[in-house]
This record gives structure tokens, C-alpha cells and sequence, in this order.
């Protein structure tokens, strides 16, 4: 079963049919995490570093900071993963296209989480981040394969 998250959002599986696809991602940050032993894949869609009031709470998975624990967590106390087994790996955080970006937003969000999996003990197997693309990613739960679909981004 295609399983879709949004911005935002994030979701686990350890359905062998199932994939685990987000679409479009610019700025934003896909992290997915996959035990080969047991066969379990998470994804979360990644929009900020981090919040700037109490939206943390209503939407953890909105920011690195926040997200990428509840997912990590979720994955090693609810479907028996060690963090050590896990294969992260980190999509997306693409540059604006615009000469005059002053918040630098898919900079800061790869700088941000690779700082939070380096803080929880954890390595990137892989990475395709930056340039001016967007990015389509499609997670194979039974392989662990992911497959990036890119188009250039315009304005």
C-alpha cells in the first residue's frame, strides 16, 4: 500500500507491500530510517529547524528539532529498532532559486538535522541534499531502497 505524508507529517510501517512516498520536496527535509534485521521504515517530512512559539506541540513533526526524536523514538519503543541498526538517510533542503533569500531555509534544515542524528548517535548512510531541485521520494519498506524523482525548481 502507498502510504503519503505530507508536511509536516511523518509515518512507520513494517508492511512488507507498503511504500512510503512525499512529493515536492524543496527546502523541506525527508529523513528516513530503515532496520534491515526487522524490516520497519519510518519517514518524516520536515519543514523548519525548529519553532518559534508552542507550535511544537501541535505539530512536532513540523521541526527537526522536534521530529526526528518522535520518529527515532517511536521507532526503537514501539517497533523494537536499535538506534544502531538503523540506515538514516536525508533528502531535499534545496537553495532558493532567488539571488536575495535571506533566511536560507533548506541550508539551515540540513545543517539542523544533521546536528540532531549526530546528537542522538547517529550516522547519515546517505544523503542527497541542496542544489536547485525539487525532490519526490518513494521509501520501499521490503528493500529499503528509496527512489528520488527531481525536476528543477522555477518560479
Amino acid at each position: 500500500m502507498e502510504k503519503i505524508i505530507g508536511i509536516g507529517e511523518y509515518t512507520i510501517t513494517n508492511g512488507a507491500e507498503d511504500r512510503i512516498k512525499t512529493f515536492a520536496l524543496a527546502s523541506c527535509i525527508a529523513v528516513t530510517a530503515y532496520s534491515p534485521s526487522r524490516r520497519v521504515a519510518g519517514m518524516i517530512h520536515i519543514a523548519l529547524p525548529s519553532p518559534t512559539g508552542s507550535d511544537s506541540v501541535l505539530k512536532p513533526a513540523y521541526y527537526a528539532i522536534t521530529g526526528i526524536p518522535l520518529l527515532i523514538n517511536k521507532l526503537c519503543n514501539e517497533y523494537g529498532c536499535l538506534k544502531g541498526e538503523l540506515k538514516i538517510q536525508m533528502f531535499g533542503g534545496a537553495n532558493s532559486i532567488s539571488d536575495h533569500d535571506m533566511f536560507h531555509i533548506g541550508k539551515r534544515n540540513i545543517e539542523t538535522v544533521a546536528n540532531v542524528l549526530s546528537g542522538m548517535n547517529l550516522c547519515i548512510y546517505n544523503a542527497e541534499v541542496g542544489g536547485k531541485v525539487s525532490r519526490t521520494i518513494e521509501f520501499d519498506v521490503a528493500t529499503g531502497n528509496v527512489n528520488i524523482f527531481t525536476q528543477p525548481i522555477s518560479i
